[in-house]
């Protein structure tokens, strides 16, 4: 974390809650048109582990700071999970080099598009 953002959150910032990720949301202390809005990331600053009810928080989508006892997530939502590129756990898709390399066999159904001649 940057030293100039902690001394700034210090000074200026209000604690308004935590996620359950760990980072930790604040808003300046003084309102106003120019409300600011902020988070320090608990480990790593990665933007994708910020979770959607407070990205509408942080983006002023919403005004009222979520909670867990007032956010019930409907029965088709999935869990939020951070974004998984360059873990052990990223997606490769099927040929890839890290996958194994093996690609199903091409079936011929596709026809490359070449101009007419006219």
């Amino acid at each position: 974390m940057n030293l100039g953002t902690k001394i700034y959150t210090l000074l200026f910032g209000k604690y308004v809650g935590t996620d359950e990720f760990g980072n930790r949301y604040y808003q300046s202390k003084t309102g106003g048109v120019q409300l600011k809005r902020w988070v320090m990331y608990k480990n790593t600053v990665e933007p994708s582990l910020v979770p959607p009810e407070w990205h509408g928080w942080l983006h002023k989508t919403i005004d009222e700071i979520p909670s867990p006892t007032k956010i019930k997530p409907y029965k088709w939502q999935k869990k939020h999970i951070p974004n998984l590129t360059g873990t052990a756990s990223a997606y490769y898709p099927p040929g890839h080099v890290l996958s194994g390399g093996k690609r199903k066999k091409a079936t011929g159904d596709y026809i490359a598009w070449a101009p007419k001649n006219s």
